[in-house]
């Protein structure tokens, strides 16, 4: 990536969004918890003593995620790839209240409570020598973070974040009183989504879907979920602004917040990157122990998946980030269904422009996206685009630099027609790009073997095709 880029996007800096602290160690008397944190990077819950032996190796997880994030759920269950699940509740019920200061929380609380799941990850631990060095498994799984999710389907569908469960060798998932053992059906790390599925359930509560394309800034809100391990909390608030879009380094994502909570999912994470578009912010408070929870309206629709805050000291700070319900779902339908998560592609290696580079290559514009290559067969090839073709205009949005561009373009879906602004030699061009998909770089990242390097997996799932590791993809 561009020296612009990661001094745009830096993961863990103040006034950056960062997932909300994953490993939450609660006092003595409370029950422990992991919540993906933005900024004050995700505290990973630290082992609160529960510690399951070889009895409970059932539950590990029968399938390894690959860099690119999906793994097919029918390896643990058996389920048939394509198979139709219908998400979401399948009836429309309208909330009344007199007002929001009196019974408008009560009635949202009562109507999704029980659509909000707990999850608590366990990990094997590993036993070590004199030295410190890791040497072998001990076949013991300790409960080490703790998320929340959001019931799909009756039988036990959940999505929730990918750095909810990411490392994750077994799950325990309570809902609506009952605890279920589940299984990963599969992750697109570089949405930061994942399903999950809960075992032998049935009669659960699916959450109503709203529409995260029609919100109205000011617009009452709730978030619910497991902030420190308090499960089936509430907060209220309002939609304080939506289209924030951010790119995260997921090397980025690990550290401490200085108290000695780890920030959830790096560990085991690819060293790809994680973008977040057009997310919705909300004052609603979501803390270490939120990620993957619900963000619901003043009806009880699900409209976004809590995710990421901006903080100083990795807690609520007032400022939330959720992924848009409408992009979250496409996603988990598409792991449901087998299917490898697929996202718009322009088909571009790009670099950003900026002012001393522009004065130093003679370019003829000082902000943009450079595209350094073009490759063969993409949207941006048939549309006519050139190497050295500078974008400044998204739709007649403004592109200041690569990370722009890209998150732009994964706004978008597959097949939909957008028109670029771009430089070329000085002249001015509006060109039409019908977006492809990122369908073949997934599925070829997602089948590399454990002794590919990340830098490799990369350039592959960024469809690179060789270019120099400088360029960004989109």
């Amino acid at each position: 990536m561009t020296d612009q880029f990661n001094n745009q996007n830096g993961y863990g800096q103040p006034g950056q969004p960062i997932p909300p602290a994953q490993g939450y160690q609660q006092p003595g008397y409370q029950h422990s918890c992991t919540q993906p944190v933005v900024d004050a990077q995700n505290p990973r819950k630290t082992s609160s003593g529960r510690t399951f032996g070889t009895a409970f190796a059932g539950a590990a997880l029968a399938c390894v995620i690959a860099f690119g994030g999906f793994t097919v759920y029918q390896n643990v269950t058996g389920a048939p790839s394509g198979s139709s699940v219908t998400l979401g509740a399948s009836t429309n019920t309208e909330i009344q209240a007199q007002s929001t200061d009196d019974t408008l929380p009560e009635a949202v609380a009562q109507k999704c409570l029980p659509s909000v799941a707990a999850i608590d990850v366990y990990t094997a631990q590993a036993s070590t020598d004199m030295f410190g060095r890791s040497t072998s498994s001990s076949g013991a799984l300790t409960e080490s973070s703790l998320g929340s999710g959001v019931v799909l389907s009756e039988d036990g569908y959940i999505v929730t974040n990918n750095h909810v469960v990411a490392g994750a060798d077994a799950l325990k998932v309570t809902v609506g009183g009952e605890e279920y053992d589940a299984d990963v059906v599969g992750t697109d790390e570089s949405s930061d989504i994942a399903v999950i599925k809960l075992r032998n359930a049935s009669g659960l509560t699916p959450v109503e879907i709203g529409d995260s394309d029609n919100l109205t800034i000011g617009e009452w809100v709730m978030s619910i979920g497991s902030p420190f391990g308090l499960e089936q909390s509430v907060a209220t608030g309002i939609v304080s602004a939506t289209s924030r879009s951010q790119i995260m380094s997921n090397s980025e994502s690990s550290g401490s917040d200085g108290y000695g909570y780890g920030y959830g999912g790096s560990s085991s994470q690819s060293g790809g990157y994680t973008i977040y578009p057009n997310m919705i912010q909300t004052d609603a408070a979501i803390n270490p122990g939120n990620s993957g929870g619900a963000l619901v309206d003043s009806n009880g629709k699900l409209i976004g998946i809590n995710t990421l805050i901006t903080s100083y000291s990795g807690n609520y700070s007032g400022v939330g980030f959720a992924i848009p319900v409408n992009y979250a779902v496409n996603i988990a339908q598409q792991i449901i269904e087998g299917k490898t998560p697929t996202h718009a592609q322009l088909g571009v290696s790009l670099s950003t422009v900026n002012s001393q580079n522009a004065k130093r290559y003679g370019l003829k514009v000082d902000s943009g996206a450079y595209i350094s290559a073009v490759n063969s067969g993409s949207g941006a090839a048939e549309a006519g685009l050139e190497e050295g073709d500078i974008v400044t205009k998204f739709d007649g949005n403004s592109v200041s630099s690569a990370s722009d561009l890209m998150l732009d373009v994964r706004s978008k879906n597959p097949g939909d027609k957008v028109t670029l602004e771009v430089n070329r030699n000085g002249d001015t061009k509006q060109i039409e790009v019908t977006l492809g998909s990122d369908e073949s770089s997934q599925s070829a990242a997602t089948q590399q073997n454990s002794g590919s390097s990340s830098s490799e997996m990369l350039n592959r799932l960024l469809n690179n095709s060789g270019s120099s590791s400088k360029n960004d993809a989109a």
